[in-house]
């Protein structure tokens, strides 16, 4: 099959849909580049790597042109083949994302989230990151209530007695994070406050396997919050969203409807970051 140069932006080729007015000069698209970037969106999205074949299925190329386009992706770096033959994104692309994401940018993407959380919710939503053994808020949205908390951004809170730092501990390698618990003495802020680190470790495997982690008045007697993990691209854990509000609106109760909603935002932001919802 011979490439074109260029086409009507209108024409989509088979599995693709057509380009958005951002992709097009002069109404015009680039097709050999905008077929690479389909061959590379689709070795991405895919849930085991693909084969050639399956590339070729998927984007509706011919398997000649997909093997073409791929091997150039191959020698600039942007993908890479395996022993068996199948395709996975390679390490330049991964360079590439690295050097683009900031605290900056990752706040920026947040914003609506955190707006439409906190409008959902009626109560404050927040973005945190790990900060030394512990955790930094360093994005908020305050509740529309007039019963609000008194966040402020980017004090340094503990890590084993709040939501937010239980999603980061729970994404932490094993060996790491028992470094982390017995690195001296857990302090308590709260009757509710648990300070053996065989209790923080467990909480972390169930947080690991629910997607969720609770604050129980553990940090503020008067709070409870609701935390879910965002990852990126490579499905790593890079920050946690949640909610906090008063003990007597955000009860045990109201947590089981709470919860799901701060997953959403959670993996809608994590789709921003390039991200799959496990």
């Amino acid at each position: 099959m011979k490439v074109v140069g260029t086409r009507d932006a209108g024409r989509a080729p088979a599995g693709r849909q057509a380009s958005t007015p951002e992709a097009t000069v002069g109404g015009r698209t680039v097709q050999s580049l905008e077929r690479a970037f389909g061959l590379l969106e689709a070795i991405a999205v895919a849930e085991e790597p693909p084969s050639l074949a399956e590339l070729s299925r998927a984007t509706g190329l011919h398997t000649s042109t997909a093997f073409h386009l791929v091997r150039t992706l191959i020698v600039l770096g942007y993908v890479r083949q395996d022993e068996a033959k199948r395709y996975r994104v390679g390490p330049r692309l991964f360079m590439q994302a690295a050097g683009a994401f900031t605290e900056n940018e990752l706040v920026n993407l947040a914003m609506p989230h955190l707006r439409r959380l906190a409008d959902d919710t009626g109560e404050t939503a927040h973005l945190g990151v790990r900060a030394d053994a512990g955790i930094a808020v360093i994005a908020k949205v305050e509740a529309r209530s007039t019963v609000r908390t008194s966040e402020r951004l980017g004090i340094i809170r503990p890590a084993h007695c709040t939501a937010i730092g239980k999603v980061l501990l729970a994404a932490l390698p094993p060996e790491e994070l028992d470094a982390l618990l017995h690195a001296g003495s857990l302090a308590a802020f709260t009757a509710n406050t648990r300070t053996d680190p065989g209790r923080v470790k467990a909480e972390c495997a169930a947080v690991s396997a629910s997607g969720l982690a609770v604050d129980d008045m553990e940090f503020n007697a008067e709070l409870r919050c609701v935390a879910a993990p965002v990852r990126n691209f490579t499905q790593q854990t890079v920050a946690a969203l949640g909610i906090s509000g008063p003990i007597w609106r955000v009860t045990p109760e109201a947590l089981e409807h709470l919860g799901p909603r701060v997953t959403k935002a959670a993996e809608a932001l994590s789709r921003d970051l390039g991200g799959r919802p496990e």
